[in-house]
């Protein structure tokens, strides 16, 4: 009897925390809505954002969750979160879409009043204060009007402008000075605005062309090499925002002196319905030392990026990073650099977790994790159609103080695709000095330069010791990245500085970096600049413009890749190894495409490698210049190149061993991108008298991809005037059945 009371006695000891847990209050409820102006943040009477916040932080001992109903919140101002509106003594404040709704901050402002032009174009009157930078037009992204390219030759750059104001028609344009000169060199990016014209010189913006030429010490490495006025320079990609260029549907111009946007409507768009936006507040929610904190299935779109409109404009240095000020500290590694505006920014967070949300039609950048942020996650959520780049973490400085250090942040699950819109030198996700971060399982697809950089400094000797380590990149996939178009090289799908024990790279599916070159360049995983001390393991890496894995300074050590699965030959640099490695495939084996299938944010099958006929078949050439024999494109090794004397009709071709099928030829040219002007002949005898000719003008890429259906025995790359022929790859491909 004693003993069975002591054994209820004992079960009720452990049933009454339970009850106690059980009779704790809930989470605290307050609703806001777009209109809210209430003081209750009920469902009948909801507040406002900031009232909610306001009234969150009178909520002591439960959870507090703000719960946002559909619709536009339009922000003329962030809303700021700070301290106060963390979650305290171990319970958390949660921002939230209301169930089944889609609650949107916005920093747009509609254009009315168009009216029609005799030309077809439509003009808007623009209130002050607004300086359209961007121009969404029923949420598609207009273009400012731009013109064609201006080379070296013409436009010829030095530290205080260029020429080329009379041959490019700019000298008679109405007016100049609303126009902006686009420039792209290596990596970099330049947008900088006409200050004036005298007879055929241009004068540009200030600080912006001094950021963006050489002299000021503060531009980069001293052997740097990518300024305006540098030996790299070839010439501005375009001018855009003069009237004189509004000649495509889409384009738009803005004009600071008559206040007015002109837009010439694309095919279907009906300007007296649309609803046309253009971006006017940059930050749309800023966390400040906040902690405890959670944002969940908010959408943030039309932020904007004031600075690019300003005498700053847009002195790119790298990944987005821009040379801002008109003096500063002498500065090689990048340590003072400036970060493109966040429509979400997180300062000195704590625990803060975003989840869920969208991030689109934005004039700068995403989410900024910066300021000694820890502890912070960024997953499941979506950024399409940005100006700049998708996120940010970490800040540039290499031995910050401990509160201001970058510590086990969290990009994972998320799907990022068309970024860089704008600002091609933006990378899908950044990361400066940070340790135990975590790039985890993202989708990257259609950026124009690398998909993930993590690491900074240039190996200058202020960033040669750092807190960089035991950062993870994981299970991304990163698919048609570095595109050609954009013309933005020297990187890569996944890009690494500095040294990083105990980093690791892998089981990342990488497709498409730099495909289709225009020269040598672009990289599955870069490690550049120092990047030591990192594995690179289990990556299914395909179809690379240049090297799968790149590690090439000199000084980068200890850096090892093991069991990756490629299509390319191995590549390594001083003091790093390579073991165990399945290259020069031209199929990918059951254990790659499980590896590629479960990379990103959901589960997607890969693109196969296709059979090489090529690769067993006799190659040839009409001569041979020095150790650069026929077989080397056909090794499956594109850093070795074949090469003829320079000799009218110099040929080169490969036998099959039997006609067959041909349903595609890839034309890689050499690492000197010799090879132009030349015609890709199939034929089923080796006279060529029945041969089907296709004729390549200008320069082969890397590669030139030529579909046919014929068949074939023979094929032959041939030029049809005097020089060399030198490759470095030639795939024959069957035809699919």
């Amino acid at each position: 009897m004693a003993a069975g009371i002591v054994a209820v006695a004992a079960l009720g000891a452990v049933i009454a925390p339970q009850s106690a847990a059980q009779a704790a209050p809930g989470p605290r409820t307050l609703h806001a809505a777009p209109n809210g102006s209430g003081e209750a943040c009920t469902p009948s009477s909801p507040c406002s954002p900031q009232a909610a916040r306001d009234a969150a932080r009178t909520v002591d001992g439960r959870d507090v969750r703000v719960e946002l109903v559909g619709g536009t919140y339009e922000m003329s101002e962030p809303l700021e979160l700070g301290a106060a509106d963390s979650g305290r003594d171990g319970h958390t404040v949660t921002w939230a879409a209301a169930r089944g709704a889609e609650p949107v901050f916005s920093g747009g402002r509609q254009l009315k009043g168009w009216s029609e032009a005799a030309d077809g174009t439509w003009t808007a009157d623009v209130p002050e204060g607004i300086t359209p930078r961007q121009l969404f037009v029923d949420g598609d992204r207009a273009v400012r009007a731009r013109g064609g390219a201006c080379a070296a030759s013409t436009c010829d750059a030095t530290k205080t402008g260029m020429t080329g104001a009379t041959a490019t028609g700019i000298a008679k344009w109405q007016q100049p000075t609303g126009a902006e000169a686009v420039i792209k060199v290596r990596w970099r990016d330049y947008h900088c605005r006409i200050a004036g014209v005298e007879g055929d010189d241009l004068t540009f913006a200030q600080p912006c062309w001094t950021n963006s030429a050489s002299g000021t010490n503060r531009t980069g490495p001293a052997w740097d090499s990518t300024t305006v006025d540098s030996a790299r320079y070839s010439g501005v990609a375009f001018f855009e925002n003069a009237r004189e260029l509004l000649d495509k549907p889409g384009e738009f111009v803005w004009d600071a002196d008559d206040r007015t946007v002109t837009y010439l409507p694309r095919k279907g768009e009906d300007m007296r319905h649309a609803r046309v936006l253009t971006p006017v507040t940059e930050r749309l929610m800023v966390i400040d030392g906040a902690h405890d904190l959670r944002v969940q299935g908010i959408g943030f779109a039309y932020a904007a990026y004031r600075q690019p409109s300003t005498d700053e404009g847009y002195a790119g240095t790298q990944a987005g990073l821009t040379l801002t000020g008109a003096t500063g500290p002498v500065d090689h590694a990048g340590r003072h650099y400036t970060k493109p505006s966040g429509a979400l920014t997180v300062r000195g967070g704590r625990d803060v977790a975003v989840s869920g949300s969208e991030f689109t039609h934005l004039g700068g950048a995403g989410v900024i994790l910066e300021s000694g942020t820890k502890d912070t996650s960024v997953t499941r959520s979506r950024f399409t159609d940005l100006s700049s780049g998708a996120l940010y973490v970490g800040d540039t400085e290499p031995e910050p103080a401990a509160e201001l250090a970058g510590e086990r942040n969290t990009v994972a699950y998320n799907t990022i695709r068309r970024t860089g819109v704008e600002y091609t030198d933006s990378v899908g996700i950044w990361a400066g000095y940070e340790a135990s971060l975590a790039i985890d399982h993202n989708t990257i697809d259609d950026l124009p330069y690398s998909g993930i950089s993590v690491g900074w400094g240039w190996n200058q000797p202020e960033a040669q010791k750092s807190v960089l380590r035991d950062n993870r990149i994981t299970g991304n996939r990163i698919t048609n990245v570095m595109r050609v178009e954009h013309t933005q090289h020297d990187g890569g799908a996944i890009y690494t500085q500095g040294a990083q024990p105990g980093t690791v790279v892998s089981g990342n599916y990488i497709n498409r970096s730099a495909y289709g070159n225009t020269e040598r360049d672009g990289n599955g995983i870069y490690l550049d600049e120092q990047s030591s001390y990192i594995r690179v393991e289990e990556n299914v890496i395909t179809r690379i413009g240049y090297k799968w894995v790149s590690n090439w300074a000199d000084y980068g050590i200890q850096n090892h890749a093991t069991g990756n699965w490629t299509d390319t030959p191995p590549l390594a640099g001083t003091g790093s190894t390579m073991k165990d490695n399945h290259t020069k495939l031209d199929r990918l084996p059951s254990e790659a495409l499980a590896v590629a299938a479960r990379a990103g944010a959901r589960e997607a099958p890969a693109e196969q490698l296709r059979p090489d006929l090529a690769r067993t078949g006799t190659a040839s050439q009409s001569s041979t210049d020095g150790a650069a024999p026929a077989a080397y494109a056909t090794d499956g090794d594109t850093s070795t190149d074949t090469r003829t004397l320079a000799e009218p009709g110099a040929w080169w071709q490969v036998d099959l061993g039997e006609a067959r099928r041909v349903g595609q030829i890839e034309v890689w040219n050499n690492t000197s991108m010799t090879t132009a002007d030349f015609d890709v002949q199939l034929a089923r005898t080796a006279d060529f008298a029945d041969a089907t000719t296709v004729h390549v003008t200008g320069r082969s890429l890397r590669p030139t991809l030529l579909d046919t259906d014929a068949e074939a025995r023979y094929i032959r790359i041939k030029l049809t005037g005097t020089g060399r022929v030198a490759l470095s790859h030639v795939l024959v491909h069957p035809a699919r059945t």
